[in-house]
């Protein structure tokens, strides 16, 4: 197994930023430091990350929480705001599988299981999520409906089509899904049609959904909706077509 994979499954960090951590000298291997994250390695090998021995199969853990506003989706924060890894106490290593911007609230993964947190977000995958968004000016009419589905120019391309369906008395909240992997995605689809947006809720992400779960909260997956997530992955990236290899270079998503 490649070096940067061993540490990603060991749940050191995810597979890109376990490349960087190879780069940076900081990973030993039999005592030598190794700077290659292709460089093969065994179970039978001694992997060391800042000179702590690192377990080649450490249990899977993965959790769902309800993200609240003003809590960052990083594992540790330089300016010392709340992160979501602190609101989970786990004896093993958490990290966010992508992100939520710091305003938007709802579902988001933390795991210790870097492969399978590389699947879920890659965009080449396209594993859905849906979000709850509610806008300024309402009510959202049906050319901004229209636009949406059909994929809406932004300064980095055309969107693909999204699903769309209007919610609220006043036209007001819309739920979209997306499987693409752009920074700040749906806040820049609504901009485009005329509504900048007042509140963003991740609601689903793949087959996993938020439910009634307090904001704040988490829980624990069972090993069947990690299957389930698994599965939906693997599924995305069978069907994904050439128009998915033209977006797999963008970064994960966040509100």
């Amino acid at each position: 197994m490649r070096l940067a994979k061993f540490l990603a499954t060991a749940g050191v960090a995810s597979r890109r930023a376990a490349e960087e951590i190879v780069r940076a000298e900081r990973v030993l291997v039999n005592g030598e430091t190794v700077t290659d994250p292709a460089r093969d390695v065994t179970d039978a090998d001694t992997v060391t990350v800042d000179g702590a021995a690192i377990a080649s199969s450490p249990e899977r853990a993965m959790y769902l929480v309800n993200k609240p506003a003003g809590v960052v989706s990083t594992a540790s924060d330089p300016q010392r705001r709340p992160t979501v890894v602190s609101l989970v106490p786990s004896a093993v290593r958490l990290y966010p599988v992508g992100r939520l911007d710091i305003d938007t609230t709802g579902l988001i993964l933390l795991t210790n299981d870097g492969d399978l947190a590389h699947r879920l977000t890659h965009p080449s995958f396209e594993v859905p999520r849906t979000y709850r968004v509610v806008v300024w000016k309402p009510p959202v009419r049906d050319r901004a409906v229209r636009a949406l589905r059909n994929g809406v120019e932004l300064e980095d391309g055309r969107t693909a089509p999204a699903r769309v369906r209007r919610l609220g008395d006043r036209g007001e909240i819309l739920e979209l899904t997306i499987h693409e992997g752009r920074k700040r995605q749906v806040k820049r689809m609504c901009e485009a049609v005329g509504h900048r947006v007042r509140s963003l809720e991740r609601v689903a992400f793949g087959p996993l959904v938020l439910g009634t779960l307090a904001p704040g909260a988490h829980r624990r997956l069972t090993e069947a909706e990690v299957q389930a997530l698994s599965r939906a992955g693997t599924r995305a990236r069978r069907g994904a077509g050439a128009s998915s290899a033209g977006r797999a270079r963008r970064p994960p998503a966040s509100g």
